[in-house]
């Protein structure tokens, strides 16, 4: 097996596309950082599931969509051309339409909820909070080096993703959602 340890980066730097070495510190290491730990959270919530889960297949994807966003956002702007890996045009729409469907087979809810209840959900719930630290690195990043309008969007739409599926899979468990409070404006004024 090939020695793992490099030990070029135990002076604080590490190397993005380009071969560009930067701070560890860097908000672009950060921002992929932050991908990966949502990454490891959906790959978490898999190895809770059954292998013949339906949703097996959609986290893999979004687990392999991942992979090139964390490959596009560790280029900086002015040499993305030079990166090879691709987003599909679809990358959006996609992830929109699986929210739509997700939503559709949901009950309506009126109130805040407290994540938890089945160990899937509590781990579709990790998910969620992991989407939205990453998205608030990377438009820190965006402030820096513009970031593709297609990932911050992207990653906006997959908390919501994990919170409607978490809701999903609570309701296929026939586990109660406990409830937070109701919603400002759908509170009933008496």
């Amino acid at each position: 097996m090939r020695r793992l340890y490099t030990r070029t980066g135990d002076s604080g730097m590490t190397s993005i596309h380009g071969r560009i070495r930067v701070p560890k510190t860097d908000i672009r290491i950060e921002a992929n950082g932050s991908l990966d730990e949502l990454n490891v959270a959906i790959g978490t919530a898999r190895s809770f599931m059954t292998a013949d889960d339906r949703r097996q297949g959609v986290l893999k994807n979004i687990q392999l969509d991942i992979m090139g966003v964390m490959s596009l956002v560790a280029t900086r702007a002015d040499m993305r051309d030079s990166n090879p890996n691709r987003l599909p045009d679809s990358l959006v729409a996609d992830v929109e339409r699986l929210i739509d469907q997700t939503a559709s087979a949901c009950s309506e809810s009126a109130y805040f909820i407290l994540p938890g209840g089945t160990r899937v959900a509590a781990m579709l719930h990790e998910a969620r909070v992991a989407a939205r630290r990453a998205e608030r690195r990377l438009w820190e990043l965006n402030d820096a080096d513009p970031v593709p309008a297609d990932i911050l969007t992207y990653v906006n739409r997959l908390s919501d993703l994990f919170f409607v599926m978490a809701r999903e899979e609570m309701e296929c468990e026939n586990v109660d959602e406990e409830r937070w409070q109701s919603f400002a404006y759908k509170r009933v004024k008496k």
